[in-house]
């Protein structure tokens, strides 16, 4: 299929871009190298060595023979030239990874909020109306996320694929429907992703747009078999406060001898994926669209869930590391539960990566490669959800070991 994909640049993105390339698919990546941006805004870089985009696409051309193509836009300002690149190479398929990532970032400040909204939201409507507009066919995959169902509102229940089944009182007798799950976000973040549902559903039934939306739970891992190739292909590993998910943290921490930093109690259970599986999803996505005229799909793309304590457990154990529970910077409960159905993604032929003790030392060699790089200024977490809230001071002032 010839694919374009949205913020191909990027943490998920890249590795995509790579194995679908890989895998005979032509690609074309659309970004704007915001996320590079916002690095030389927090004054913080990836623990890993980026080489400039144009370095990457060389080395991926010197080890694999295949050319992916490149394309400067920003779609959440640039709508013309987003309809011009549909017109010129009429996608078959368009992963929507272009979106502001994390929440943390998302709460940061009044300034981040609004980029946050302005970024997502824009984007993704620019691309269904240009879609619309262009009539161009192509069959979108979305990166969403698990937060958009919220963490402990329906308990013990395995969260479904989308879409709740409710019973509606009427004065005739109880109506049947089924409706998106309610929407629960925690962040501004979650939020911009609420309302890409919204628009999907809009989209979808009035103008027969075909979209997947790929509710992630959080990544881990680093490399993928494509990545690790070559180091100028190498992917991001984000460890600071702000980008760096909590299992990378934690084996990055360990690498380095600092402290697993546990904000809250860690009672909180979330969904997890390995980066290696996230790019085998978004394939067997693209390759298994909705028809013209269904409503989008919803499909849970994780693979386990597991306690914030019990994975800093779990790592500590493995290291020798210590753990240190610091002021939680979130508004959220201290505990939940977790169960979440990810049916759709087993039958199509995912055969998932589970956390096991190899994979953790694969991280943490890269972690420990890269130690020298580490800024040990940016490790504790401290975008606060609301003004006052306490956050913690550094914890250990010395370079990391070697």
């Amino acid at each position: 299929m010839r694919v374009l994909v949205l913020g191909g640049d990027g943490f998920c993105g890249w590795p995509t871009s790579l194995y679908l390339s890989a895998r005979g698919h032509d690609v074309t990546i659309l970004d704007n190298l915001s996320r590079r941006k916002i690095d030389t805004d927090l004054e913080v870089g990836s623990l890993t060595p980026i080489a400039p985009v144009g370095d990457r696409l060389r080395a991926w051309r010197e080890v694999s023979g295949r050319e992916i193509g490149f394309r400067s836009v920003d779609l959440a300002t640039e709508y013309d030239r987003l309809t011009a690149v549909l017109r010129e190479l009429r996608p078959d398929a368009i992963v929507h990874f272009a979106e502001q990532r994390a929440a943390p970032y998302s709460m940061r400040s009044e300034k981040t909020k609004r980029y946050t909204v302005d970024n997502n939201v824009r984007a993704t409507h620019n691309l269904l109306a240009a879609l619309v507009q262009t009539r161009v066919n192509a069959a979108i995959a979305h990166l969403g996320t698990m937060g958009v169902y919220g963490y402990g509102w329906s308990g013990d229940a395995p969260i479904p694929e989308g879409y709740l089944t409710v019973k509606v009182p009427t004065p005739a007798g109880e109506l049947e429907r089924e409706i998106l799950h309610p929407a629960n976000p925690g962040s501004v973040y979650h939020m911009t992703k609420t309302l890409d549902q919204l628009m999907f559903a809009f989209y979808a039934k009035n103008d027969g747009l075909r979209i997947t939306d790929l509710h992630q739970g959080i990544v881990w891992g680093t490399q993928t078999d494509q990545t690790a190739a070559d180091e100028r292909l190498v992917n991001r590993f984000d460890y600071d406060g702000d980008y760096g998910t909590v299992l990378n943290r934690f084996l990055m921490q360990a690498a380095i001898g600092h402290p697993l930093t546990v904000h809250g109690t860690g009672g909180q259970t979330r969904a997890f994926i390995h980066i290696k599986d996230t790019v085998r999803c978004v394939e067997i996505a693209i390759s298994n669209p909705p028809t013209a005229g269904d409503r989008p799909m919803v499909l849970n793309q994780v693979t386990e869930t597991h306690r914030v304590i019990d994975l800093a457990k779990l790592v500590a154990d493995a290291a020798g590391g210590e753990i240190a529970f610091l002021p939680n910077p979130r508004v959220e409960a201290e505990e939940n539960d977790l169960s979440v159905r990810n049916d759709h993604f087993l039958a199509l032929g995912l055969r998932p990566t589970m956390l096991t003790e190899g994979l953790l030392t694969e991280v943490r060699e890269v972690a420990a490669k890269y130690a020298h790089r580490a800024d040990l200024r940016k490790i504790v977490s401290r975008s606060v959800w609301r003004d006052g809230m306490p956050c913690a001071d550094d914890l250990i002032l010395a370079q990391p070991r070697a």
